[in-house]
């Protein structure tokens, strides 16, 4: 019986996770679960899971579960709450689920404890890079992706990577995969917030119609897979059935398929070296429509090719393209500024953002504050 922490409960990620691990009840125990603000939904899981802890991390939240919840929950609020539950000697695997920077403290914690980390928080990795990847060597915490695309380029790589030339992930494309640069000047976040294929949250939805989703994953793929930029392709698949590609030197190429539906790559890092049960449906070629594939227009998302920049740059200014464009996304999603604003204000933050080497968490912090301010800054000048 394995212990499960998952953080961001409430999400598409931690809902899915919760229903894989309630078809393995003897494998699996919800031992803990957080939330930010919704504690309706999170008294909803209680009563369904009867987690050991509940962290809201808003204190008003909390207060309100803790009014309602079980006597036998213990219900925490706050950060500290996050990293205590992550790196609980009780607590075997912890789903890492909470979108954006707020997620890194915890999957750090996770990690130095020597954790099965399933990470669904590519903006870790994005932040924190080769320190959250010698953590785990050091701590022998084992960290498994849960994006689609890099579950795909784990699953491909059980056989090993000798003679690994390169990875293609695959985008859907968002919302917007017919639109001209023109085009896009006038789209609304309603409109970005409709993903063809997958339902999540409105931050990811915005990074998926821009890109910028596909250009952190870039970035995530290069650290967990020790490949450079010119290794790591992406490639537009609007159907989103080959979920990603490695490419081997005798020609080769490795690809894992799939319905789009997150719950089998959630299932696959709770199960792994193993398979099991996820209660998605087996794929049937036959009835899918024909599969497509295209070079992405870097014009039209230039939030892909910022992206590739600062990773070629390096030191700090992936963790600084990170904070801009969630400064920027939210400023979108107000109504401050229009769509594509979006990558101006990032473009402009690895401008003027100074780089710095990541030695510490204490400077992955200060960078991250220091970016946000510069993006807050262009965004009321008005870009």
């Amino acid at each position: 019986m394995k212990n499960i922490c998952i953080l961001g409960a409430t999400g598409s990620i931690g809902l899915n996770t919760l229903d894989v691990a309630s078809l393995h009840p003897d494998k699996f125990k919800i031992f803990s679960i957080s939330a930010n603000t919704n504690w309706k939904l999170m008294l909803k899981l209680c009563e369904a899971h009867n987690p050991t802890y509940a962290i809201m991390t808003e204190p008003a939240s909390a207060e309100e579960l803790s009014k309602r919840a079980s006597s036998e929950i213990t219900v925490l609020s706050g950060d500290k709450a996050l990293k205590e539950v992550a790196e609980h000697e009780q607590t075997d695997y912890v789903m890492a689920a909470i979108v954006g920077s707020a997620g890194m403290a915890s999957v750090l914690a996770a990690v130095n404890s020597g954790k099965r980390v399933m990470l669904a928080n590519k903006e870790s990795l994005v932040l924190a890079g080769s320190l959250l990847i010698n953590a785990a060597k050091d701590s022998g915490a084992e960290i498994i992706p849960v994006d689609s695309e890099h579950s795909a380029i784990f699953q491909c790589l059980q056989g090993g990577v000798s003679g690994l030339n390169k990875i293609q992930l695959t985008a859907s494309g968002g919302p917007f995969l017919n639109f001209s640069p023109s085009d896009l000047e006038s789209v609304t976040p309603e409109q970005a917030c409709k993903h063809p294929n997958w339902d999540m949250g409105r931050k990811i939805s915005v990074d998926s119609a821009t890109m910028m989703n596909k250009g952190l994953e870039v970035i995530e793929a290069h650290f967990l897979f020790s490949l450079n930029p010119s290794q790591i392709e992406v490639v537009i698949h609007p159907q989103s059935i080959i979920h990603s590609l490695a490419c081997f030197d005798d020609g080769s190429v490795i690809s894992q398929l799939g319905l789009a539906d997150m719950r089998t790559a959630i299932s696959y890092a709770l199960s792994y070296p193993e398979r099991q049960n996820s209660g998605v449906q087996t794929l049937d070629l036959t009835k899918q429509k024909p599969l497509e594939f295209f070079p992405p227009n870097l014009e039209s998302y230039p939030c892909l090719r910022l992206a590739y920049e600062a990773l070629r740059e390096g030191k700090s200014l992936p963790g600084t393209l990170n904070a801009a464009n969630e400064v920027a996304v939210d400023a979108f999603l107000k109504g401050k500024v229009d769509f594509l604003g979006i990558a101006k204000i990032i473009e402009n933050t690895l401008a003027k953002a100074p780089a710095y080497e990541l030695d510490s968490v204490s400077v992955i912090v200060e960078n991250d504050r220091t970016s946000r301010q510069i993006a807050k800054s262009i965004v009321e000048s008005g870009i």
